[in-house]
This record gives C-alpha cells, sequence and structure tokens, in this order.
C-alpha cells in the first residue's frame, strides 16, 4: 500500500511541476553517455511508467542524430520534462559527440534533428542554427548515463569529455540489477546493497559529482508488465532532474541580479 501511495504521489508531483520561470513550460534534459549505457531505454521506461503499461516508442534519431522527444501521460497529455538525445560519447577524439557540439546544445543552438559530424562541430551557417536561442531552448539539467557493469571499465579519454561539461549534473546509473544478485532478487535492496553503494561512489568519484548527485536506476528492457518499484525509482529519476532545473533557473537569476546590480 505504502509504494502505491509513494508512485502515485510522484507521479502527481511530475505532472504538476512547473519551472520558476513562467515563460518555459518544460524541463530540456539532455542524456549523454556510451552507446548502449541506456538513455533511449530511460525514455521508454518513463514512457512506460505514465502509459500504464510497457511500451517501447523508442527516441527515434539514428546514432549521429540530435532528437528532443516528449514526454506524454496518459490521455496524450504532454508532461512537463523534454528529453533530449544524442549520439554516444567515445573516448576518442573525432568519433562520438564532440566537446563543442555538447557546448552548442547547452546553449540552444542545436536544431531538432541535426547530423552530427564527429570531425565538424555545429557552425552557425548550419540551417535551423539557432543564433539568438531563448531560455526554454537551453537545457537545464544535464544527466549522464552510466552502465553500472561498466563503471569499472570507464575509459579515461570518455572521463575527459564528462569533465568538459560543466553545468549542474546528475548520473543515472543503469543496469543495477544486472550488477547485484541482491538487487536482481528485489530491488527495494538498492540501498541495502553495499557493491551498489561502492559503484555509486566510485560514480561519484571519476565523475566529479556529489554522491547525492548518482540516481540508481532500472531501466524496463524485456519486461511485459510494470514493477512498482522499477517504477519509484525511474519516477524519483526525474523528481531529482526537475531539482537540478529548478537549481539552473535558480543561479540564471542570481547572475541576472548580479548583472543588473553592476549596471
Amino acid at each position: 500500500m505504502f509504494y502505491c501511495r509513494k508512485r502515485k504521489e510522484l507521479m502527481e508531483s511530475i505532472k504538476n511541476y512547473k519551472p520558476p520561470d513562467s515563460s518555459v513550460s518544460q524541463a530540456r534534459v539532455l542524456l549523454v553517455g556510451q552507446v548502449g549505457a541506456g538513455k533511449s531505454s530511460f525514455f521508454n521506461s518513463i514512457n512506460s511508467v505514465f502509459r500504464g503499461h510497457v511500451t517501447s516508442q523508442a527516441m527515434s534519431g539514428s546514432s549521429a542524430t540530435s532528437l528532443t522527444t516528449q514526454v506524454y501521460g496518459q490521455g496524450g497529455k504532454p508532461l512537463p520534462i523534454t528529453l533530449c538525445d544524442t549520439m554516444g560519447l567515445e573516448e576518442s577524439k573525432g568519433a562520438g559527440l564532440d566537446v563543442d557540439d555538447i557546448s552548442s546544445i547547452l546553449k540552444g543552438h542545436v536544431p531538432d534533428f541535426y547530423q552530427f559530424n564527429p570531425a565538424a562541430p555545429l557552425h552557425a551557417e548550419v540551417q535551423g542554427y539557432r543564433k539568438s536561442p531563448g531560455v526554454k531552448d537551453k537545457i537545464h539539467c544535464v544527466a549522464y548515463v552510466i552502465d553500472a557493469c561498466k563503471v569499472s571499465i570507464m575509459p579515461t579519454k570518455l572521463e575527459e569529455k564528462l569533465e568538459a561539461i560543466r553545468i549542474p549534473q546528475l548520473v543515472l546509473l543503469t543496469k543495477v540489477d544486472e550488477a547485484c544478485p541482491l538487487v536482481k532478487e528485489d530491488l527495494r535492496n538498492i540501498y541495502k546493497s553495499g557493491y551498489i553503494q561502492d559503484i555509486m561512489q566510485g560514480v561519484s568519484t571519476k565523475v566529479g559529482v556529489p554522491l547525492s548527485c548518482v540516481v540508481p536506476v532500472k531501466n524496463y528492457s524485456g519486461e511485459l508488465e510494470l514493477d512498482l518499484n522499477c517504477d519509484i525509482l525511474l519516477l524519483s529519476a526525474v523528481i531529482q532532474m526537475f531539482r537540478f532545473t529548478d537549481n539552473y533557473f535558480d543561479e540564471l537569476s542570481d547572475r541576472l541580479s548580479s548583472t543588473e546590480l553592476k549596471d
């Protein structure tokens, strides 16, 4: 009963969320991570929770395409969150998403369905380039999607790419059930597992974010039915994204106030 109530409360909080800036209707969250880490699966999983059944409406962009995807609840009503998917991060230079392109995405310059080229970052002459993006076009939260089974083999060059993105960051630690048999047996063991806690601490150190910013989740993959405990982890991750969005607007407001004082 408690978990049913908890899921309902989280879903209501998400449906009723409003960004602090009245000109912005949705939190824009950028998902970044290596190929196969679970970015598209996270989108599908959130969609599944709000649709009331497991769905696989994958983010339909190719591996090199920027894709902004709206999440919808039951009845087709859009939720106040947009997930932005990109091509995977790769360790080698000239492969995967370029650091300069990440910067352009964060600032809101990149048009939807833009075809990335690792050898040639986005420039102002590209068709659809937003020269004067509004705050609604910018990214309000970055979520690194990391496979819990591969944290120990995260390449150093990839860590350097992550360090180049210096805005408030959240880490989604996926596949926690595959990493730990205790969690696979019962998702409620997630915060009781010493092994998962060690992985979360390792991610915190590698990526350079506080431990509280590392959020373990289990995406839906081969399941046919929704799982209450899985839903709660996924919904809690979205709530964390909203908190980072609030922080983004707080800092933006502080910067504007500081500029006005100088003027």
